[in-house]
């Protein structure tokens, strides 16, 4: 797949408001939540980077409380290169696991030295939208996690049109459910994670400035006559909300699929082969099994090559 989004020039952006290298602090003075909005968690995926460089650029200002926004990986960022971009997803490990008190006391790589720097930060945040791209050609995917008020978020929102209810990565915690945005009893918290499409995707910037438009609209510390009116994008008629059932995590190198998934598939019946792992073969578990970003760019033991899920609404799990 050719990598047609550009590299953003990031320099003035990098240098953020806080004193902390790539965060920016834009505080209204009034009450009102605290919003993050943080980009390249991994190096190589860019359209967040220009979606907040377009947020900076366009002067936008909270009228209530504060957003936050983060330049996050920007080491690995730094040895972008398009030929080779899966080399720049991180510089030691993937900051996209990091997110534990356990891994957040260490300082062995850089992905935990500048999760500490940004960890302030997060901390202040009552609302945080993550931005990611895909290792494959994709629709958006908006990922919820399992508690009901991120996923009553994601249909407020309206968009994109696939919603994913998914409870993580066995190899790591995600920045997304970092503290009290996996606490059940942290109401008022609500972190959702959004993947724009393929990483050299140059439509994935515009799909994360729509739902970064949606996203500060519904946390009321923006107005809609605030926001350029080129942000927003058409919504979908409906929005299909799909909970992740089984994780298949590579138990070695040895890991095919049967055909090119490009994901969104759903799988008419149980036992269906969708590949092989150690000679095994990997089987649907039901009927109408939809796969969720099947790649294996990023295959060792223990990574996560695809999800399956079914439709959430057809569960006996209620919001």
């Amino acid at each position: 797949m050719q990598f047609s989004l550009s590299l953003p020039d990031i320099q003035e952006e990098r240098q953020g408001n806080t004193g902390v290298p790539g965060i920016w602090c834009l505080d209204s003075g009034e009450a009102g939540r605290t919003v993050m909005i943080s980009a390249l968690i991994h190096g190589n995926e860019l359209c967040g980077a220009w979606a907040l460089k377009a947020v900076l650029a366009s002067g936008l200002k909270p009228r209530r409380g504060k957003l936050i926004l983060a330049f996050c990986n920007l080491d690995a960022f730094d040895r972008f290169d398009p030929e080779q971009h899966d080399a720049s997803r991180y510089v030691d490990e993937d900051m996209n696991r990091v997110w534990s008190d356990q891994k957040l006391a260490q300082t062995q790589t850089q992905e935990q030295r500048r999760a500490r720097a940004i960890l302030p930060w997060l901390e202040q945040a009552d609302w945080l939208l993550d931005l990611h791209s895909m290792h494959e050609p994709s629709a958006p995917l908006l990922l919820t996690g399992t508690l009901a008020r991120n996923i009553e978020l994601a249909r407020t929102l309206g968009a994109p049109e696939h919603v994913i209810v998914d409870s993580g990565h066995q190899d790591g915690v995600r920045m997304r459910d970092y503290g009290r945005f996996s606490d059940p009893e942290a109401h008022e918290a609500r972190s959702l994670l959004l993947e724009c499409g393929f990483h050299g995707d140059p439509d994935t910037p515009a799909i994360a400035l729509d739902l970064i438009a949606r996203f500060l609209l519904a946390s009321e510390i923006v107005e809609k006559e605030d926001l350029p009116s080129d942000w927003r994008r058409a919504s979908p008629d409906t929005q299909r909300v799909l909970q992740v059932t089984h994780a298949i995590v590579a138990p070695s190198m040895q890991v095919s699929f049967d055909q090119n998934w490009q994901g969104l598939e759903t799988l008419a019946d149980a036992g269906t082969a969708i590949g092989q792992a150690d000679g095994q073969a990997l089987l649907t578990p039901y009927d109408n099994c939809t796969l969720v970003m099947p790649s294996l760019r990023q295959l060792r033991p223990g990574v996560t090559v695809v999800r399956l899920a079914q439709n959430y609404d057809a569960l006996s799990w209620t919001l």
